[in-house]
């Protein structure tokens, strides 16, 4: 693996794999990626496929997203016994989408010197049906003014593909209450992208999970964040929530789309994420994504219930451990610091953090947002993520390929060097970088130190 001079992976020398499980907020999703050619992809590579022949629907035992062969050489998940099948169906591993990885994004970083945006996350509207305590959004269920039409979404979309052919993933709010969904996910495959759903589930009756396999969406994602239904119900704001979810995971799967279980972590559920991966297991689900609290929107009331530094190296020490024996493929979002302590760790046993190792943990970093990842709120404001509170052009009145290229916060995250105090003086700063989004909410700074990070860098002197 090299590394660039700011002491990042450099992915350029890996051809064949795309860093998708990179960076994802509330409810969304990653999507792993085919390595090399994978049998039964559609033919021309359109990010489609047929039923039993790399479909998300094809049969059970395809290709897992990010995933390799059972018992061995996993690049997904990576450094699990031999046995542990990974494997599964559901992602863009099973239909051979490499986004980001095609002619117009190379000709854009060959022209720029800026990489392309490989994985986009939209807002396609904020109205909602749940009351989550934690939403970033503030969401609630209406009409909100002035979101993006669908006009105004297939030009953003025509612009998108100029500079790169990313996963876009369809959010919220609840994107499946937007009745013209089907046209964005259709335009999106027609224009070369691979559109993915971030959805609370609750609405997917067995005919609306048909349609999204027939729509050819590989795969969603779906927050659960208790193992019980008082506790999830409590925190969704809505009584059944947690039937309903349950419910609508299992019409997905057995409509052949792939599922990714999101489990937003705080005080109140922390000793509660191994019943919640095991609840995982039995509904046969892809991967488990724990997301550790960003304190924005409603979010911000709870402050008082999100980890200490302490707290967050004990539950992404647990997630290191624990992906070591499950099935499913982990990623911890929302916690950049995952990617030096799964290095500290390997240290202790004697290892290096090596692709072939530990797979995509290898290949990846923290904080993506402007890098390789970014956010286009309901309205066309474009952020670095989600919880990034601060809108850097809107793509009704700008380009979205000009934001890109031009925003000056963008760039500014896109320089390690410019990282300040002990992410500034940090060791793994390269693989890690810190949670940009904490450190604005919290410090007002979006290039102070990551506030939850308990780490102090060698010979670091406050």
């Amino acid at each position: 693996m090299a590394y660039d001079d700011d002491g990042r992976p450099d992915f350029d020398d890996i051809d064949e794999q795309e860093l998708a499980e990179a960076a994802a907020g509330c409810d969304k999703v990653g999507v792993g990626i085919a390595l090399g050619g994978e049998s039964g992809s559609h033919p021309g590579g359109h990010p489609g496929g047929h039923p039993g022949s790399g479909h998300p629907g094809g049969h059970p035992g395809g290709g897992h997203p990010g995933g390799g062969h059972p018992g061995g050489g996993h690049p997904g998940g990576g450094h699990h016994p031999a046995g542990i099948d990974r494997q599964r169906h559901g992602g863009a591993r099973s239909v051979g989408f490499r986004p980001g990885g095609g002619p117009a994004a190379q000709a854009y970083e060959g022209r720029t010197g800026i990489k392309a945006p490989r994985i986009i996350a939209w807002e396609i509207t904020r109205s909602c049906n749940l009351n989550c305590a934690h939403c970033r959004a503030a969401s609630r269920y209406g009409i909100y003014p002035g979101e993006l039409t669908l006009d105004e979404i297939k030009a953003n979309i025509d612009d998108i593909v100029t500079i790169s052919n990313p996963i876009i993933i369809l959010t919220g709010g609840e994107p499946l209450l937007r009745t013209d969904i089907w046209d964005i996910i259709d335009y999106a495959h027609e224009k070369g992208a691979m559109p993915v759903v971030g959805t609370n589930a609750t609405l997917i009756t067995p005919q609306l999970a048909a349609q999204l396999a027939e729509h050819n969406i590989p795969r969603i994602s779906v927050s659960i964040d208790f193992p019980t239904a008082e506790e999830h119900d409590t925190f969704r704001g809505v009584q059944g929530a947690f039937e309903q979810s349950i419910q609508g995971i299992k019409n997905a799967k057995a409509a052949g789309v792939g599922v990714q279980i999101n489990t937003t972590v705080t005080k109140q559920n922390a000793h509660k994420l191994e019943a919640i991966h095991d609840l995982a297991l039995s509904l046969n689900v892809d991967a488990f994504h724990i997301f550790m609290l960003v304190p924005t929107g409603r979010g911000s009331d709870l402050l008082d219930l999100e980890l200490p530094p302490d707290g967050y190296e004990e539950v992404l020490t647990w997630a290191y451990e624990r992906q070591k024996t499950s099935p499913l493929h982990f990623k911890p979002t929302d916690s950049p610091h995952y990617y030096r302590i799964i290095r500290q760790l390997a240290k202790k046993e004697g290892k290096k953090v090596t692709r072939e190792e530990y797979g995509l943990d290898a290949m990846t970093r923290g904080c993506l947002g402007g890098i390789t990842f970014c956010f286009i709120s309901h309205v066309g404001d474009l952020q670095p993520c989600g919880y990034f509170d601060m809108q850097l052009g809107n793509v009704k009145d700008k380009p979205f390929s000009k934001i890109w290229t031009d925003s000056k916060v963008f760039n500014d995250l896109r320089d390690y060097s410019l990282l300040k105090g002990k992410c500034g003086a940090c060791e793994y700063k390269g693989v890690c970088g810190g949670c940009r989004a904490r450190a604005l909410e919290l410090t007002g700074d979006y290039l102070a130190a990551e506030p939850y990070c308990a780490y102090i860098p060698k010979g670091w002197n406050e």
